[in-house]
Protein backbone atom coordinates (compact mmCIF):
# COMPACT_ATOMS: atom_id res chain seq x y z
CA UNK A 1 0.00 0.00 0.00
CA UNK A 2 1.44 3.70 -1.04
CA UNK A 3 1.62 6.56 1.50
CA UNK A 4 -0.55 9.12 0.63
CA UNK A 5 1.02 11.44 -1.51
CA UNK A 6 1.74 14.70 0.49
CA UNK A 7 1.82 17.13 -2.83
CA UNK A 8 -2.25 16.84 -2.41
CA UNK A 9 -2.55 17.93 1.31
CA UNK A 10 -4.79 20.78 1.91
CA UNK A 11 -4.93 23.72 4.62
CA UNK A 12 -6.93 26.46 5.18
CA UNK A 13 -5.87 29.62 7.20
CA UNK A 14 -3.63 27.08 8.90
CA UNK A 15 -5.48 24.45 9.69
CA UNK A 16 -5.14 21.00 8.02
CA UNK A 17 -7.82 19.68 6.10
CA UNK A 18 -9.02 16.54 6.41
CA UNK A 19 -9.19 15.06 3.24
CA UNK A 20 -12.46 12.48 2.28
CA UNK A 21 -10.09 9.15 2.05
CA UNK A 22 -6.71 8.47 2.13
CA UNK A 23 -4.13 7.02 -0.29
CA UNK A 24 -5.01 3.43 -0.36
CA UNK A 25 -6.70 2.11 -3.48
CA UNK A 26 -10.78 1.33 -3.29
CA UNK A 27 -11.56 -2.15 -3.02
CA UNK A 28 -12.42 -4.25 -5.95
CA UNK A 29 -16.14 -4.14 -4.74
CA UNK A 30 -16.44 -0.38 -4.45
CA UNK A 31 -14.37 0.08 -8.35
CA UNK A 32 -16.64 -2.41 -9.17
CA UNK A 33 -19.54 -0.47 -8.53
CA UNK A 34 -17.97 2.91 -8.77
CA UNK A 35 -16.55 2.21 -12.08
CA UNK A 36 -18.84 1.34 -14.63
CA UNK A 37 -21.52 4.36 -14.40
CA UNK A 38 -18.59 6.94 -14.30
CA UNK A 39 -17.14 5.21 -17.26
CA UNK A 40 -20.42 5.07 -19.23
CA UNK A 41 -21.20 8.74 -18.24
CA UNK A 42 -17.52 9.69 -19.59
CA UNK A 43 -17.65 7.68 -22.95
CA UNK A 44 -21.47 9.34 -23.38
CA UNK A 45 -20.25 13.12 -22.88
CA UNK A 46 -16.24 12.25 -24.98
CA UNK A 47 -19.18 11.41 -28.27
CA UNK A 48 -21.94 14.28 -27.47
CA UNK A 49 -19.12 16.74 -27.51
CA UNK A 50 -16.58 15.62 -30.39
CA UNK A 51 -19.78 15.66 -32.93
CA UNK A 52 -18.52 18.65 -34.71
CA UNK A 53 -15.68 16.79 -35.61
CA UNK A 54 -17.48 14.71 -38.09
CA UNK A 55 -19.22 17.60 -39.54
CA UNK A 56 -16.13 18.66 -41.77
CA UNK A 57 -14.01 15.98 -43.53
CA UNK A 58 -10.49 18.45 -42.05
CA UNK A 59 -10.50 20.97 -39.52
CA UNK A 60 -7.04 22.29 -40.10
CA UNK A 61 -4.28 22.20 -42.07
CA UNK A 62 -2.54 19.64 -39.11
CA UNK A 63 -4.86 17.15 -39.99
CA UNK A 64 -4.12 17.69 -44.17
CA UNK A 65 -0.89 17.66 -43.20
CA UNK A 66 -1.06 14.33 -41.59
CA UNK A 67 -3.17 12.93 -44.63
CA UNK A 68 -0.81 13.76 -47.06
CA UNK A 69 1.92 12.50 -45.07
CA UNK A 70 0.14 9.44 -44.29
CA UNK A 71 -0.03 8.62 -48.21
CA UNK A 72 3.52 9.90 -49.01
CA UNK A 73 4.85 7.14 -46.32
CA UNK A 74 2.04 4.34 -47.70
CA UNK A 75 3.53 4.80 -51.09
CA UNK A 76 7.04 4.15 -49.50
CA UNK A 77 8.20 7.72 -48.37
CA UNK A 78 10.69 7.88 -45.44
CA UNK A 79 9.71 9.77 -42.85
CA UNK A 80 12.42 12.79 -42.44
CA UNK A 81 13.80 12.11 -45.62
CA UNK A 82 11.62 12.21 -48.46
CA UNK A 83 8.66 13.16 -45.82
CA UNK A 84 9.22 16.11 -43.67
CA UNK A 85 7.85 18.07 -40.85
CA UNK A 86 8.71 19.39 -37.83
CA UNK A 87 6.97 17.02 -36.05
CA UNK A 88 7.62 13.38 -33.88
CA UNK A 89 6.74 10.60 -36.01
CA UNK A 90 3.85 9.33 -34.03
CA UNK A 91 0.89 10.81 -34.89
CA UNK A 92 2.20 10.50 -38.89
CA UNK A 93 2.10 6.65 -37.93
CA UNK A 94 -0.66 6.48 -36.74
CA UNK A 95 -2.64 8.21 -39.30
CA UNK A 96 -0.77 5.79 -41.58
CA UNK A 97 -1.99 2.92 -39.79
CA UNK A 98 -5.82 3.79 -39.55
CA UNK A 99 -5.18 4.44 -43.69
CA UNK A 100 -3.96 0.83 -44.09
CA UNK A 101 -6.60 -0.42 -42.16
CA UNK A 102 -9.74 1.49 -43.37
CA UNK A 103 -8.40 3.20 -46.29
CA UNK A 104 -7.31 6.75 -47.00
CA UNK A 105 -10.20 8.60 -48.01
CA UNK A 106 -11.56 9.59 -44.88
CA UNK A 107 -10.06 10.36 -41.18
CA UNK A 108 -13.38 9.21 -39.70
CA UNK A 109 -11.28 6.41 -37.97
CA UNK A 110 -8.94 8.72 -36.78
CA UNK A 111 -11.52 11.26 -35.27
CA UNK A 112 -13.29 8.24 -33.78
CA UNK A 113 -9.73 7.06 -32.08
CA UNK A 114 -9.82 11.27 -31.47
CA UNK A 115 -12.91 10.58 -29.04
CA UNK A 116 -10.60 7.84 -27.10
CA UNK A 117 -8.36 10.17 -26.51
CA UNK A 118 -10.65 12.15 -24.81
CA UNK A 119 -12.38 9.39 -22.81
CA UNK A 120 -8.73 8.16 -21.85
CA UNK A 121 -7.10 11.12 -20.66
CA UNK A 122 -10.90 12.21 -18.50
CA UNK A 123 -10.48 8.43 -17.11
CA UNK A 124 -6.91 8.90 -15.91
CA UNK A 125 -7.50 12.39 -14.73
CA UNK A 126 -10.97 10.72 -12.67
CA UNK A 127 -8.29 8.21 -11.15
CA UNK A 128 -5.65 10.49 -10.15
CA UNK A 129 -8.52 12.53 -8.17
CA UNK A 130 -10.45 9.65 -6.66
CA UNK A 131 -7.29 8.27 -5.39
CA UNK A 132 -6.07 10.91 -3.66
CA UNK A 133 -9.60 12.87 -3.02
CA UNK A 134 -12.22 10.26 -3.20
CA UNK A 135 -15.45 8.92 -5.37
CA UNK A 136 -16.73 12.28 -5.94
CA UNK A 137 -13.56 14.03 -6.87
CA UNK A 138 -12.78 11.28 -9.52
CA UNK A 139 -16.71 12.33 -10.97
CA UNK A 140 -15.72 15.57 -10.72
CA UNK A 141 -12.25 15.41 -12.25
CA UNK A 142 -13.50 13.28 -15.24
CA UNK A 143 -16.56 15.19 -16.26
CA UNK A 144 -14.85 18.76 -16.27
CA UNK A 145 -11.91 17.21 -18.28
CA UNK A 146 -14.46 16.10 -20.80
CA UNK A 147 -16.18 19.25 -21.19
CA UNK A 148 -13.24 21.84 -20.58
CA UNK A 149 -11.72 19.47 -23.62
CA UNK A 150 -13.42 21.67 -26.50
CA UNK A 151 -13.25 25.13 -25.08
CA UNK A 152 -11.16 26.75 -27.78
CA UNK A 153 -11.68 27.46 -31.27
CA UNK A 154 -13.13 24.54 -32.54
CA UNK A 155 -10.69 24.30 -35.74
CA UNK A 156 -8.27 23.84 -32.77
CA UNK A 157 -10.17 21.19 -30.33
CA UNK A 158 -12.13 19.21 -32.73
CA UNK A 159 -9.81 18.21 -34.87
CA UNK A 160 -7.59 14.44 -35.03
CA UNK A 161 -4.26 16.89 -33.91
CA UNK A 162 -1.26 16.31 -32.08
CA UNK A 163 -2.43 17.97 -28.78
CA UNK A 164 -5.35 15.39 -28.77
CA UNK A 165 -3.45 12.50 -28.90
CA UNK A 166 -1.09 14.04 -26.50
CA UNK A 167 -2.93 14.77 -23.56
CA UNK A 168 -3.63 11.02 -22.59
CA UNK A 169 0.20 10.13 -22.73
CA UNK A 170 0.76 13.36 -20.30
CA UNK A 171 -2.17 11.88 -18.07
CA UNK A 172 -0.94 8.33 -18.04
CA UNK A 173 2.61 9.62 -17.09
CA UNK A 174 1.05 11.25 -14.23
CA UNK A 175 -1.01 8.47 -13.27
CA UNK A 176 1.77 6.27 -13.32
CA UNK A 177 4.09 8.22 -10.66
CA UNK A 178 1.58 8.95 -8.60
CA UNK A 179 1.72 4.87 -8.00
CA UNK A 180 5.45 4.98 -8.06
CA UNK A 181 5.57 2.91 -11.47
CA UNK A 182 8.50 4.96 -12.35
CA UNK A 183 9.62 2.56 -15.63
CA UNK A 184 5.86 3.20 -17.28
CA UNK A 185 6.10 6.52 -16.29
CA UNK A 186 8.80 7.15 -18.40
CA UNK A 187 7.21 5.25 -21.60
CA UNK A 188 4.46 7.21 -21.22
CA UNK A 189 6.85 10.66 -21.06
CA UNK A 190 8.00 9.37 -24.43
CA UNK A 191 4.79 8.66 -25.85
CA UNK A 192 4.00 12.23 -25.21
CA UNK A 193 7.00 13.59 -26.50
CA UNK A 194 6.85 11.29 -30.19
CA UNK A 195 3.35 12.72 -29.89
CA UNK A 196 4.33 16.40 -29.94
CA UNK A 197 7.55 17.88 -28.05
CA UNK A 198 5.79 19.93 -26.07
CA UNK A 199 4.68 16.50 -23.90
CA UNK A 200 8.24 16.35 -22.26
CA UNK A 201 6.53 19.16 -20.09
CA UNK A 202 5.11 16.82 -18.18
CA UNK A 203 8.31 15.44 -17.10
CA UNK A 204 9.06 18.38 -14.45
CA UNK A 205 6.36 16.95 -12.53
CA UNK A 206 6.87 13.55 -12.44
CA UNK A 207 10.52 13.90 -11.21
CA UNK A 208 8.89 16.26 -8.51
CA UNK A 209 6.63 13.36 -7.56
CA UNK A 210 9.81 10.45 -7.64
CA UNK A 211 11.81 12.87 -5.37
CA UNK A 212 9.19 13.66 -3.10
CA UNK A 213 8.67 9.86 -2.91
CA UNK A 214 12.05 9.40 -1.52
CA UNK A 215 12.64 6.79 -4.32
CA UNK A 216 16.31 5.17 -4.62
CA UNK A 217 18.73 6.00 -7.53
CA UNK A 218 17.09 3.11 -9.12
CA UNK A 219 13.85 4.39 -9.74
CA UNK A 220 15.07 7.28 -11.50
CA UNK A 221 17.23 5.12 -13.68
CA UNK A 222 14.43 3.25 -14.57
CA UNK A 223 12.11 6.18 -15.38
CA UNK A 224 15.35 7.39 -17.35
CA UNK A 225 15.43 3.94 -19.24
CA UNK A 226 11.49 4.30 -19.87
CA UNK A 227 11.91 7.87 -21.10
CA UNK A 228 14.97 7.20 -23.50
CA UNK A 229 14.27 4.05 -25.00
CA UNK A 230 11.29 4.76 -27.30
CA UNK A 231 13.03 7.82 -28.39
CA UNK A 232 15.75 6.16 -29.56
CA UNK A 233 13.63 3.49 -31.07
CA UNK A 234 11.64 5.91 -32.97
CA UNK A 235 15.15 7.45 -34.03
CA UNK A 236 16.93 4.23 -35.45
CA UNK A 237 13.36 3.55 -37.15
CA UNK A 238 13.50 6.83 -39.07
CA UNK A 239 17.27 8.14 -39.07
CA UNK A 240 18.98 9.34 -36.09
CA UNK A 241 20.17 12.58 -37.95
CA UNK A 242 16.56 13.69 -39.76
CA UNK A 243 14.62 12.55 -36.52
CA UNK A 244 17.00 15.01 -34.14
CA UNK A 245 16.84 18.10 -37.30
CA UNK A 246 12.82 18.09 -37.93
CA UNK A 247 11.85 17.51 -34.36
CA UNK A 248 14.68 19.40 -32.16
CA UNK A 249 17.21 21.33 -34.01
CA UNK A 250 15.95 22.59 -37.25
CA UNK A 251 13.64 25.15 -35.94
CA UNK A 252 14.97 28.00 -35.26
CA UNK A 253 13.46 30.68 -37.37
CA UNK A 254 10.07 29.32 -36.54
CA UNK A 255 10.30 29.32 -32.77
CA UNK A 256 11.57 32.83 -32.74
CA UNK A 257 9.15 35.76 -31.56
CA UNK A 258 10.79 38.31 -33.79
CA UNK A 259 7.86 39.37 -37.08
CA UNK A 260 4.21 40.04 -36.51
CA UNK A 261 4.93 40.25 -32.62
CA UNK A 262 1.44 42.59 -32.66
CA UNK A 263 -0.10 39.54 -34.97
CA UNK A 264 0.95 37.28 -32.67
CA UNK A 265 0.36 38.86 -29.14
CA UNK A 266 -3.34 39.63 -30.46
CA UNK A 267 -3.63 35.58 -31.26
CA UNK A 268 -2.07 34.93 -27.78
CA UNK A 269 -4.94 36.87 -26.15
CA UNK A 270 -7.85 35.74 -27.98
CA UNK A 271 -6.86 32.19 -27.33
CA UNK A 272 -6.22 32.92 -23.79
CA UNK A 273 -9.46 34.29 -23.50
CA UNK A 274 -11.32 31.82 -25.20
CA UNK A 275 -9.60 29.60 -22.68
CA UNK A 276 -10.92 31.55 -19.92
CA UNK A 277 -14.64 31.80 -20.92
CA UNK A 278 -14.40 27.94 -21.51
CA UNK A 279 -13.06 27.49 -17.58
CA UNK A 280 -15.42 30.37 -16.10
CA UNK A 281 -16.81 27.69 -13.57
CA UNK A 282 -13.16 26.37 -12.75
CA UNK A 283 -11.13 29.29 -12.78
CA UNK A 284 -13.25 30.85 -9.58
CA UNK A 285 -13.02 27.95 -7.28
CA UNK A 286 -9.05 28.20 -7.75
CA UNK A 287 -8.91 31.24 -7.30
CA UNK A 288 -10.13 31.39 -3.96
CA UNK A 289 -8.96 28.73 -2.94
CA UNK A 290 -5.56 30.85 -3.68
CA UNK A 291 -6.75 33.60 -1.56
CA UNK A 292 -7.51 31.22 1.59
CA UNK A 293 -5.82 28.03 1.57
CA UNK A 294 -1.98 26.56 0.53
CA UNK A 295 -3.12 23.49 -1.28
CA UNK A 296 0.38 22.18 -1.56
CA UNK A 297 -0.27 20.06 -4.47
CA UNK A 298 3.15 21.26 -5.48
CA UNK A 299 2.94 18.57 -8.91
CA UNK A 300 0.27 20.14 -9.80
CA UNK A 301 1.06 23.27 -10.19
CA UNK A 302 4.31 22.13 -11.59
CA UNK A 303 2.67 20.73 -14.20
CA UNK A 304 0.24 23.35 -14.80
CA UNK A 305 3.46 25.54 -15.19
CA UNK A 306 5.34 23.64 -17.32
CA UNK A 307 2.86 23.42 -19.76
CA UNK A 308 2.45 27.03 -19.68
CA UNK A 309 6.64 27.19 -20.67
CA UNK A 310 5.04 25.00 -23.40
CA UNK A 311 2.71 26.75 -24.57
CA UNK A 312 4.65 29.77 -25.08
CA UNK A 313 7.12 28.32 -26.89
CA UNK A 314 7.72 28.85 -30.29
CA UNK A 315 6.15 32.37 -29.68
CA UNK A 316 2.89 30.82 -31.85
CA UNK A 317 0.32 30.74 -29.36
CA UNK A 318 -1.92 28.60 -31.82
CA UNK A 319 -5.22 27.52 -29.43
CA UNK A 320 -4.67 24.15 -29.80
CA UNK A 321 -1.69 24.81 -27.76
CA UNK A 322 -3.72 25.28 -25.11
CA UNK A 323 -5.30 21.90 -24.56
CA UNK A 324 -1.97 21.31 -22.88
CA UNK A 325 -3.44 23.52 -19.69
CA UNK A 326 -6.61 21.68 -19.31
CA UNK A 327 -5.35 18.40 -17.59
CA UNK A 328 -3.65 20.44 -14.83
CA UNK A 329 -6.70 23.25 -14.11
CA UNK A 330 -9.15 20.27 -13.65
CA UNK A 331 -7.09 18.67 -11.25
CA UNK A 332 -6.50 21.66 -9.36
CA UNK A 333 -10.08 22.50 -9.87
CA UNK A 334 -11.01 19.35 -8.18
CA UNK A 335 -8.79 20.01 -5.55
CA UNK A 336 -10.42 23.57 -4.51
CA UNK A 337 -13.72 22.33 -4.71
CA UNK A 338 -13.13 19.86 -2.31
CA UNK A 339 -12.56 22.44 0.32
CA UNK A 340 -15.03 24.84 -0.44
CA UNK A 341 -18.63 24.65 0.62
CA UNK A 342 -20.86 22.02 -0.99
CA UNK A 343 -22.63 24.57 -3.61
CA UNK A 344 -19.77 25.47 -5.28
CA UNK A 345 -19.32 21.93 -6.78
CA UNK A 346 -22.91 22.36 -8.71
CA UNK A 347 -22.46 25.88 -9.81
CA UNK A 348 -18.95 24.67 -11.31
CA UNK A 349 -20.23 21.90 -13.18
CA UNK A 350 -23.62 23.99 -14.54
CA UNK A 351 -21.36 27.04 -15.48
CA UNK A 352 -19.06 24.64 -17.25
CA UNK A 353 -21.75 22.53 -19.08
CA UNK A 354 -23.45 25.83 -20.21
CA UNK A 355 -19.70 26.82 -21.85
CA UNK A 356 -19.51 23.76 -23.28
CA UNK A 357 -22.76 23.91 -24.97
CA UNK A 358 -21.44 27.31 -26.54
CA UNK A 359 -18.43 25.66 -27.95
CA UNK A 360 -20.26 22.90 -29.32
CA UNK A 361 -22.64 24.98 -30.49
CA UNK A 362 -20.24 26.93 -32.35
CA UNK A 363 -18.18 23.90 -33.52
CA UNK A 364 -21.99 22.72 -35.55
CA UNK A 365 -22.31 25.84 -37.16
CA UNK A 366 -18.83 27.75 -38.18
CA UNK A 367 -18.85 27.70 -41.21
CA UNK A 368 -14.96 26.81 -42.74
CA UNK A 369 -14.02 29.18 -45.95
CA UNK A 370 -10.30 28.07 -46.26
CA UNK A 371 -11.96 24.59 -46.14
CA UNK A 372 -14.31 25.42 -49.31
CA UNK A 373 -11.81 26.91 -50.60
CA UNK A 374 -9.15 23.69 -50.55
CA UNK A 375 -11.77 21.45 -52.12
CA UNK A 376 -13.04 23.79 -54.83
CA UNK A 377 -8.95 24.23 -56.02
CA UNK A 378 -8.53 20.00 -55.29
CA UNK A 379 -11.55 20.10 -58.20
CA UNK A 380 -9.46 22.38 -60.68
CA UNK A 381 -6.31 20.36 -59.76
CA UNK A 382 -8.47 16.94 -60.49
CA UNK A 383 -9.69 17.85 -63.90
CA UNK A 384 -7.03 19.30 -65.33
CA UNK A 385 -4.28 16.58 -64.33
CA UNK A 386 -4.07 13.08 -64.41
CA UNK A 387 -3.52 10.44 -61.21
CA UNK A 388 -0.01 9.70 -61.15
CA UNK A 389 0.58 13.21 -62.26
CA UNK A 390 2.96 15.27 -59.69
CA UNK A 391 1.30 18.35 -58.63
CA UNK A 392 2.54 21.69 -56.46
CA UNK A 393 0.52 23.27 -54.16
CA UNK A 394 2.43 26.41 -53.13
CA UNK A 395 0.48 27.46 -49.85
CA UNK A 396 -0.47 26.65 -46.33
CA UNK A 397 -3.26 24.35 -46.75
CA UNK A 398 -1.64 20.84 -47.83
CA UNK A 399 -5.06 19.28 -47.33
CA UNK A 400 -5.43 20.33 -50.88
CA UNK A 401 -3.37 17.29 -51.67
CA UNK A 402 -5.26 15.07 -50.15
CA UNK A 403 -8.65 16.14 -51.95
CA UNK A 404 -6.81 15.90 -54.76
CA UNK A 405 -5.61 12.79 -54.35
CA UNK A 406 -2.77 13.65 -56.53
CA UNK A 407 1.18 13.28 -55.32
CA UNK A 408 2.98 16.35 -54.12
CA UNK A 409 5.74 17.09 -56.40
CA UNK A 410 8.07 17.74 -52.97
CA UNK A 411 8.50 16.74 -49.48
CA UNK A 412 8.03 20.11 -48.11
CA UNK A 413 3.77 20.37 -47.80
CA UNK A 414 3.51 24.02 -47.04
CA UNK A 415 5.32 27.10 -48.16
CA UNK A 416 6.16 27.77 -44.63
CA UNK A 417 8.98 25.64 -44.68
CA UNK A 418 10.57 27.56 -47.23
CA UNK A 419 9.45 31.08 -46.44
CA UNK A 420 9.13 30.32 -42.60
CA UNK A 421 5.50 31.39 -43.17
CA UNK A 422 3.64 29.80 -40.09
CA UNK A 423 0.35 30.82 -38.78
CA UNK A 424 0.00 34.02 -40.07
CA UNK A 425 3.82 35.26 -39.63
CA UNK A 426 3.64 37.79 -41.65
CA UNK A 427 6.62 40.14 -40.80
CA UNK A 428 10.48 40.88 -41.50
CA UNK A 429 11.12 36.99 -41.16
CA UNK A 430 9.18 35.65 -44.66
CA UNK A 431 11.56 34.76 -47.14
CA UNK A 432 13.81 32.09 -48.90
CA UNK A 433 16.89 33.26 -46.02
CA UNK A 434 14.59 31.64 -42.83
CA UNK A 435 13.83 28.41 -44.75
CA UNK A 436 14.99 24.97 -43.07
CA UNK A 437 18.15 24.41 -43.45
CA UNK A 438 19.34 23.18 -47.05
CA UNK A 439 15.48 23.35 -48.19
CA UNK A 440 16.11 25.26 -51.31
CA UNK A 441 18.38 23.05 -52.85
CA UNK A 442 16.89 20.26 -52.29
CA UNK A 443 13.54 21.73 -53.84
CA UNK A 444 15.16 22.88 -56.44
CA UNK A 445 16.54 19.17 -57.16
CA UNK A 446 12.95 17.74 -57.06
CA UNK A 447 11.73 20.54 -59.32
CA UNK A 448 14.45 19.55 -61.84
CA UNK A 449 14.22 15.45 -61.35
CA UNK A 450 10.39 15.45 -61.25
CA UNK A 451 8.53 18.42 -62.46
CA UNK A 452 5.51 18.73 -61.11
CA UNK A 453 2.56 19.28 -64.10
CA UNK A 454 0.22 21.75 -62.05
CA UNK A 455 1.91 24.53 -60.09
CA UNK A 456 -0.74 26.51 -57.71
CA UNK A 457 0.49 29.57 -56.07
CA UNK A 458 -2.16 29.73 -53.31
CA UNK A 459 -0.33 32.79 -51.39
CA UNK A 460 -3.70 34.94 -52.03
CA UNK A 461 -1.51 38.48 -51.62
CA UNK A 462 0.55 36.99 -48.90
CA UNK A 463 4.40 37.56 -48.64
CA UNK A 464 5.53 34.14 -49.67
CA UNK A 465 3.67 34.08 -53.49
CA UNK A 466 5.50 34.03 -56.46
CA UNK A 467 6.21 37.86 -56.87
CA UNK A 468 8.15 37.96 -53.51
CA UNK A 469 10.41 34.64 -53.90
CA UNK A 470 12.90 34.57 -56.57
CA UNK A 471 13.41 30.54 -55.89
CA UNK A 472 9.99 30.09 -56.83
CA UNK A 473 9.66 32.35 -60.17
CA UNK A 474 13.28 30.57 -61.04
CA UNK A 475 11.61 27.46 -61.14
CA UNK A 476 8.92 28.43 -62.99
CA UNK A 477 10.56 30.12 -65.37
CA UNK A 478 13.17 27.40 -66.31
CA UNK A 479 10.66 24.42 -65.73
CA UNK A 480 8.60 26.08 -68.44
CA UNK A 481 5.50 27.20 -66.27
CA UNK A 482 2.80 29.31 -67.74
CA UNK A 483 -0.26 31.06 -65.92
CA UNK A 484 -3.06 29.00 -66.56
CA UNK A 485 -5.93 30.42 -64.58
CA UNK A 486 -7.12 31.83 -61.39
CA UNK A 487 -9.19 29.92 -58.96
CA UNK A 488 -10.28 31.54 -55.84
CA UNK A 489 -7.48 33.88 -55.94
CA UNK A 490 -5.12 31.03 -55.94
CA UNK A 491 -2.99 30.73 -59.63
CA UNK A 492 -2.58 27.98 -61.64
CA UNK A 493 0.20 27.34 -63.81
CA UNK A 494 0.62 24.76 -66.18
CA UNK A 495 3.53 23.03 -67.48
CA UNK A 496 4.16 23.84 -71.48
CA UNK A 497 4.98 20.86 -73.89
CA UNK A 498 3.59 18.21 -71.64
CA UNK A 499 0.97 15.82 -73.36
Amino acid sequence: MLAEPTASSLSVRGRSVPRPRGGADPTPLSAARYWPRLLAVLAVLACVTRIPSFVHPVWNPDEGFLATQARMLADGGQLYEDVVDRKPPLLPWLYQGAFALFGDDSLVPLKILAIGAVFTTAVLLAALARRRWGDSAGCTAGILSVLLSIGLNPEDTQAAGFEVFMLPCTAAAMWCADRRRWGAAGLAVAAAFLTKQTGAAVLLPVLWLLWRSGAHRRALVRLTAGALTPVLVAALATTPTGFLFWTVTGSGAYASFTGSELHVLWRALINTGLLAVACAGVLQPVARVLRIARTGAADLWLWLGSSAAAVCLGFHFFGHYYLQLIPPLVLLATAALQILPRDWLPTALLTTACTCAFFLLWGLVAPRPELAHAARLATVIQTRTHPGDRVLVWGIHPETYWFADRTPASRFLTAGLLTNYSGGRNGPQVGEEYAVRGGWPTFRKEMTTHPPRLVVDDSRGKPYGVRHVEGLRRVLELGGYQRGGVVGGAVVYVRVGVG
